[in-house]
């Protein structure tokens, strides 16, 4: 299971999920509501680390985050 935290304005609470990779996430994200509108301006990063590829291997106990544009200054 990994967990992924949203946060900055995104209000919905961390979800533990049993999934390969970003790839997948995405794919659940979108079918989100509360979520979908945020995908495109937010960074992801695995760990506290930013990461780009969407293929980035995931193993149980990884944190991923959604940071929004926000977020930062």
């Amino acid at each position: 299971m990994v967990r992924v935290e949203f946060l900055g304005p995104i209000q919905k609470e961390a979800l533990e999920l049993d999934i390969n990779n970003l790839n997948e996430l995405a794919k659940i994200l979108q079918a989100d509501a509360e979520v979908s509108d945020w995908l495109e301006s937010c960074a992801v990063a695995l760990n506290d680390t930013l990461v780009t590829s969407l293929e980035a291997a995931l193993k149980d106990g990884d944190k991923i985050s959604l940071l929004p544009p926000v977020c930062g200054g």
